[in-house]
């Protein structure tokens, strides 16, 4: 190693060791979490959802091609398309590849264990060529500390390349060296081509996960003038031909912050029957297929949700204006009108393009409060449109009954509600509530989108569907054991297993501890919905038919559904529109589903954010938690403000511990003590670094609290 190297070397150890040893993340998934458990114990690591065990080869070696997900330790596993398993990477083996890199690899040869090890021999393709991350000054250079931590090292940075950035700034760093194969040890090199502000700087920590998942912001002036242009009043010639539904009693019901009104409900009963419309705001009239506002929403996929901003698939000129379904203003619509029986049977329906006017827009909290509450000041304002959300409480309970005896399953899982200041700085982290409007919305929106699957699956013409495939059976198996041992049971067929069980399951835990967490564990072992143009059922709702028809402001394959709707309705649907929709349709599935993955990383990593910014102001205070994880570097503690940290192994002094991986334990072999899953436990917070996004907590013992209450004369 070069004088250059050493010194290199020093200084990245140096910067590393200067607020201590590295920890692990507090907010890493199950799947990592396991995966570093097996590592370390030398048991078979698990594989990704669907993968089961490969066959072994004779030719060892034979070289294989896939994507790298690298890890902040350093070592990688790469992901061959059409095997089962992946290939574990030592650290050693890695060579320049970094994380999201296309590699050539090739099995170790004489390798012992289960696990499937391989080194990389090349690397093909680049995964990225700039990376987000925080910038250190040493005296003759400088690097740059990536924000995703699965790129595994630092970058180098020479000092006439560093744009002038100093300790603390939030940089873009574009690399320019990746490293030579030959010399496994050393950083990839790279210049800094935009600062964003200092870590510490209001906005500069969501603006770098912005940059890190490189969310587009800004519109082009081409696609604002035509956003402006297009969003004009509802004109007699835009009404021609659509079924005028403006006399109807209809109102939208979001949440007080929503700017984006794209659904509307209405709903009248007569002689037992129960007439319910969904009205979806027809955005395709203003966004024209292959339009720059059109190929701009394909590109961006979804609207992207995070803590402090929306980052919308249109322009506002459009979300929040003319495609926003306000009230008392003529609205162009796609809308769903179906006839249910008092037993939630759908005796008919119809689906039309209209033109609506909303008359109310309500919040959820007011319909709750007059439904529930009867709060005598809201009444008194919306006495004429009681009857109608009395009528609308009566028909979801229907509904929502019918869904869960066909097996549907009902996940109530904790969102979290953030409030932040003017200045960003987290004010109030919360469980956000869900009320009974929600689940109002909620029955109506799915009873539009079944219907509206159907129709189309039973018409036969290319589509876009949300299918939630089965899960694999090792995974529920797994399910079943951990379930099992805390003295919970379900039932799974010879195949497989139906969705009943598993609602049975949640049903028999609702109300104990136990809930969020075997809540929590039974979503993860099940595959994650995606969009498909091939109708494979929704298993999580127990239904064959599914698709996503109500939101076309933030949900690209809404708005292309809406398209094929109005080819139908019009009688376009020819041999050459359907040759072009069974084109195009499959790669606007795939991307929209890796988008929708991204805004939901996005989403999660800026709340992980701002939560460890929050309790950086609770450091030393005490709080009730559960056990929301077991692994065998540390046990993970959910608050009920849904803040998970990390009780590291190395701090609890009092016993020494194992991890029990079968049962999900870390017994204490001296004393006996015992942790585990759902266990409630009281810890106090010693830590919380922005910096590597971790938050540690301390156990408090009975005898340590009597102690801190009566301390020794």
């Amino acid at each position: 190693m070069s004088r250059k190297d050493r010194e290199r070397s020093k200084n990245f150890k140096s910067m590393k060791d200067h607020k201590g040893k590295k920890k692990s993340s507090a907010y890493g998934s199950h799947g990592k979490k396991h995966i570093e458990s097996a590592l370390e114990s030398g048991r078979e690591f698990p594989t990704d959802e669907g993968r089961g065990k490969g066959k072994k080869r004779k030719q060892e070696e034979e070289l294989y091609v896939g994507v790298l997900t690298g890890h902040a330790k350093g070592f990688g596993f790469v992901t061959v398309e059409g095997m089962e398993d992946d290939f574990f990477i030592p650290a050693s083996k890695m060579k320049s590849a970094l994380h999201g890199d296309t590699v050539e690899i090739k099995k170790t040869p004489g390798q012992k264990g289960k696990r499937t090890e391989a080194e990389v021999v090349r690397v093909i393709a680049r995964g990225t060529s700039q990376v987000i991350g925080t910038f250190q000054k040493s005296k003759n250079f400088g690097f740059v500390v990536p924000d995703n931590t699965k790129f595994g090292c630092d970058i180098f940075v020479p000092i006439e390349q560093s744009k002038g950035a100093v300790n603390g700034h939030k940089v873009v760093v574009e690399i320019t060296n990746f490293g030579e194969d030959s010399q496994p040890q050393q950083n990839p090199e790279g210049k800094v081509v935009e600062i964003l502000g200092h870590i510490n700087d209001p906005g500069v920590d969501i603006m770098s996960i912005i940059k890190g998942y490189d969310l587009p912001v800004e519109f082009s002036e081409k696609e604002l003038n035509q956003a402006e242009r297009v969003a004009k009043p509802v004109s007699e010639a835009d009404m021609e031909g659509r079924s005028d539904l403006r006399d109807l009693q209809m109102v939208t019901i979001d949440g007080e912050d929503a700017k984006d009104l794209d659904d509307a409900v209405s709903l009248t009963v007569e002689d037992g029957k129960y007439y319910l419309g969904v009205h979806i705001a027809d955005v395709t009239n203003y966004v024209q297929e292959s339009s720059a506002l059109d190929r701009q929403a394909l590109e961006r996929g979804t609207s992207v949700y995070l803590v402090d901003r929306v980052i919308p698939m249109l322009p506002h000129a459009l979300s929040n204006g003319m495609c926003s379904l306000n009230a008392g203003e003529d609205r162009l619509a796609l809308s769903c009108l179906m006839t249910f029986n008092g037993a939630g049977d759908l005796l008919e329906y119809d689906i039309v393009e209209s033109v609506i006017q909303v008359d109310r827009r309500m919040s959820y909290n007011q319909v709750k409060d007059i439904l529930e509450d009867h709060d005598p000041e809201l009444c008194e304002t919306y006495r004429d449109f009681i009857p109608l959300f009395e009528n609308m409480k009566t028909l979801s309970d229907i509904l929502r009954h019918k869904r869960k005896l066909r097996g549907s399953i009902d996940f109530d899982t904790k969102e979290t509600k953030i409030e932040m200041d003017e200045k960003g700085v987290p004010t109030y982290v919360g469980p956000y509530e869900r009320n009974m409007a929600h689940l109002i919305i909620e029955d109506f929106m799915l009873a539009a989108n079944e219907t509206v699957a159907e129709h189309f699956f039973w018409q036969e013409v290319p589509f876009v569907y949300r299918i939630h495939e089965v899960p694999d059976p090792e995974k529920i198996k797994k399910l079943r054991l951990l379930t099992g041992a805390m003295g919970y049971t379900f039932k799974v067929g010879t195949e497989q297993i139906h969705p009943r069980e598993l609602q049975k399951l949640l049903s028999k835990v609702h109300g104990t501890p136990d809930e969020a967490f075997i809540s929590r564990m039974t979503l993860r072992s099940l595959k994650q919905a995606k969009y498909d143009t091939e109708c494979l059922g929704h298993f999580g709702l127990a239904c064959k038919y599914y698709c996503h028809f109500t939101s076309p402001i933030r949900r690209y394959p809404d708005l292309q559904i809406h398209r094929i709707i109005k080819d139908s309705i019009r009688g376009r649907l020819h041999d050459r529109k359907l040759s072009h929709y069974a084109e195009i349709l499959p790669e606007i599935a795939s991307h929209c589903s890796t988008m929708e993955r991204r805004a939901d990383a996005a989403e999660r990593d800026t709340e992980k954010t701002k939560m460890v910014q929050y309790m950086e102001d609770h450091i030393g205070e005490e709080f009730d938690g559960v056990i929301s994880g077991v692994t065998a570097w540390g046990i993970y503690v959910e608050l009920p403000n849904t803040i998970e940290g990390m009780v590291p192994v190395a701090s609890m002094h009092d016993d020494y511990y194992t991890f029990d991986e079968e049962h999900m334990k870390m017994l204490g072999s001296r004393r006996g003590n015992e942790y585990v899953l759902g266990q409630k436990v009281h810890v106090v917070v010693t830590a919380a670094d922005r910096f590597e996004q971790t938050i540690d907590f301390r156990f408090m013992k009975k005898e340590e609290e009597d102690e801190e209450r009566f301390p020794l004369e």
